[in-house]
């Protein structure tokens, strides 16, 4: 049984439209919270995001039987606390618990003891796809809208880049991502042996200690220095012998591994278990990958071809991005294009993978102007440009400021040199403060595990950003209205004074 929110107030309940806000505290907290309150309050709004809600969470389930569950008002509200302060389930669990103007947001009353475990928010959070926060984006802006008073009918100023979110990884080379392979062979088929009685992996780990020591070994071979020629070729030759016998015992372990899961399908196993025996197997494959690729590049001298590479065993879609950035050689995660409007929300977003942003600025124009068709006019940088882009993109927007690379025509020169084009172009830049702002608020690094996993955080960062841009307006706009009020009061008291 799970509702939208719950219709009966409890006792010490205060209604979410009634919850105050200390306008001089300075911390995101209260932001975040005025806007989702501002949320609550427009009923259109309100009525349209929770019968998405229902329609869109877990579909298929009977939301009028069984257990009681997190009522989808809590999950969006939570979901939205935690990308935009940037925190862990951890912090997330605490603050639920004990923050008591968030508990109040919840709809959790002053005699409510109810608390949440860190599970149970990771849970009801994953029920948030990235297709349901892509529909909630587009009520969101179009409210927000509203509330910067935008003319009917008024065209939106799009300005477009693409910046890396990194994911939860080591920094990558083949022999760390072989260990990272074998250690999960060794301690989950070590795990099958305990659980079936069999005592093939009881050293399982001195195994991992022995492994991980010649990965070390040969890491720290590659580090050694010489500037004779003999004295190079010998460091060459102690590297080689070092990968070699971190390739041969890696090889051993494998065959004794493939051993054990020979013997423990014909033992017999439940299917919970058959599952975990398939992840062994892929990440023996994962081990089978790199063995090749360490054998080829330092055996044989070969350059392992970009595409072959693999980053992470844990997240394979993660990828080696280097954008040229002062101090930042490389970056591990994947490229995310936003578009945001002249107002300061963010139309829409798109998760690049194994694409440039040449590979995707006609698809993110197109896909805002199916969810805003006022677009019509967008900007980008150069990294955007291509000779089908320019036609495209004039085919779709007004306006188009994409700035082309080379040497420029003389009628490129002129369109570039316009007074349109100029202003678009300088106003450009302003585009990097929502990235900032995307960044500081839970895009810098994905926790989240997965290719799904990693859409539905950056969906849930989008709305998260945008809500608080709403809090941001709202709350400049009564602080402002309580400055007036205090400076009312200061001239009526020195007006009775003066009387």
């Amino acid at each position: 049984m799970r509702a939208v929110q719950n219709s009966q107030m409890q006792i010490g309940e205060v209604d979410v439209a009634q919850i105050k806000f200390d306008l001089k505290s300075r911390d995101d907290i209260p932001r975040i919270l005025r806007g989702l309150q501002q949320v609550y309050m427009n009923a259109p709004l309100r009525k349209a995001l929770f019968a998405l809600l229902e329609k869109r969470i877990a579909p298929t389930v009977n939301k009028g039987t069984g257990r009681p569950g997190m009522a989808m008002w809590k999950i969006l509200v939570c979901g939205v606390v935690r990308l935009d302060l940037n925190i862990d389930y951890d912090r997330l669990r605490e603050l639920v618990n004990e923050h008591n103007t968030l508990r109040a947001m919840l709809g959790h009353g002053q005699f409510d003891e109810t608390t949440y475990e860190s599970q149970t928010l990771k849970d009801n959070l994953r029920l948030l796809t990235p297709e349901l926060l892509d529909e909630m984006n587009q009520l969101i802006v179009n409210a927000g809208h509203v509330l910067v008073k935008k003319k009917a009918g008024e065209a939106l100023r799009g300005r477009s880049d693409s910046f890396v979110v990194e994911t939860n990884v080591h920094f990558p080379t083949d022999i760390n991502v072989l260990w990272d392979a074998m250690r999960k062979v060794i301690t989950l088929i070590a795990q099958l042996c305990e659980k079936y009685g069999k005592s093939d992996w009881r050293q399982h780990l001195y195994n991992l200690r022995h492994i991980k020591r010649l990965m070390r070994a040969a890491q720290n071979k590659k580090r050694a220095q010489a500037r004779s020629e003999k004295q190079k070729e010998e460091n060459t030759r102690r590297i080689v012998e070092a990968h070699q016998e971190y390739l041969a015992v890696a090889a051993q372990y494998l065959n004794k591994a493939q051993a054990t899961l020979v013997a423990l399908r014909q033992q017999g196993m439940t299917d919970a278990d058959v599952c975990m025996l398939l992840e062994i197997e892929g990440f023996m494959q994962h081990a089978l990958r790199q063995m090749d690729q360490i054998r080829r590049r330092v055996i044989e001298g070969e350059t392992i071809p970009h595409d072959e590479k693999v980053f992470s065993i844990f997240e394979p879609h993660t990828e080696w991005i280097s954008k040229g950035k002062a101090g930042v050689p490389v970056e591990l995660g994947l490229r995310v294009a936003i578009l945001e409007d002249q107002h300061q929300f963010i139309l829409h977003h798109q998760v690049m993978e194994k694409q440039v942003d040449a590979n995707v600025a006609v698809s993110i124009v197109s896909e805002a102007q199916k969810r805003f068709p006022l677009l019509a006019a967008c900007s980008f940088d150069k990294g955007f440009h291509s000779p089908e882009n320019q036609h495209a993109l004039k085919d779709l927007l007004e306006q188009v400021t994409l700035p082309r690379k080379g040497k420029l025509s003389k009628q490129a020169r002129s369109e570039e040199q316009s007074e349109t084009f100029t202003k678009a172009k300088r106003a450009h830049s302003a585009v990097e403060s929502a990235i900032n702002a995307l960044e500081v608020h839970g895009l810098d690094v994905c926790p989240d595990k997965g290719i799904d996993g990693f859409k539905r955080y950056v969906a849930l960062a989008v709305v998260a950003r945008n809500i608080h841009r709403i809090g941001d307006i709202l709350w400049k706009r009564e602080q402002a209205r309580e400055q007036r009020k205090q400076r009312s009061a200061q001239n009526a008291l020195l007006y009775q004074q003066a009387a």
